[in-house]
């Protein structure tokens, strides 16, 4: 693990400009022949958390997921850890607003469209709808964010929104609460109800 969070941190001073050569090192000492790019952490977190629980270790696999800090960066962590940089094999998620921006990001880079999956928002969408609204309040309570999200319905701007959308923006409005309801979300999905494109990508690792 160690190792992995090292090549993570090497391809994002690589992609920051910095030297690749160290990324190329631990991508050949690790063996790696596959890089998952997502957007954020929390949905590296759901991805981890997925493939964990269908028994998989991607590190041993050789599969690194790599949060890239926005879609824009698409074409940036394509060209360098895809075939025109590393070779890695690339999979991904994006969102279905970007899809465009993503298959032309990927043309930029010389690097396939197949293998990256589409959500119809965003992942913590496409968990909340696989779980349901319900489900996830109770987990909010669980997790002793009651307060916050009562008085976060209380918010003129929420009001007339679906509870499915103002769950969504709620779990963006601290910063590492997505992040950690990424996981929290992934951990209590029912196996027969894994959202298509996360189901899909973990997959085709």
């Amino acid at each position: 693990m160690t190792d992995m969070r090292a090549f993570r941190e090497a391809v994002g001073h690589w992609a920051a400009g910095g030297s690749g050569d160290p990324a190329g090192e631990l991508a050949a000492e690790l063996g790696l022949r596959t890089a998952v790019l997502l957007e954020g952490p929390s949905d590296l977190e759901a991805v981890e958390v997925l493939a964990a629980r269908r028994g998989r270790d991607l590190a041993a696999e050789g599969v690194c997921v790599v949060a890239m800090g926005g879609a824009m960066s698409i074409a940036r962590y394509a060209g360098l850890l895809g075939p025109p940089g590393l070779g890695l094999r690339l999979r991904g998620l994006c969102d279905e607003g970007e899809q465009g921006f993503y298959d032309r990001g990927l043309e930029r880079a010389g690097a396939p469209r197949r293998g990256f999956f589409v959500c119809v928002a965003d992942l913590e969408d496409e968990l909340i709808r696989a779980l349901g609204a319900p489900r996830v309040e109770e987990i909010i309570r669980e997790e002793g964010d009651l307060r916050p999200w009562q008085t976060f319905l209380r918010q003129p701007a929420q009001h007339g929104r679906s509870r499915e959308r103002q769950l969504r923006r709620f779990l963006g409005t601290k910063k590492g609460r997505k992040i950690r309801y990424g996981r929290l979300l992934a951990e209590t999905l029912d196996p027969a109800r894994v959202p298509v494109p996360l189901d899909d990508l973990v997959r085709s690792l």
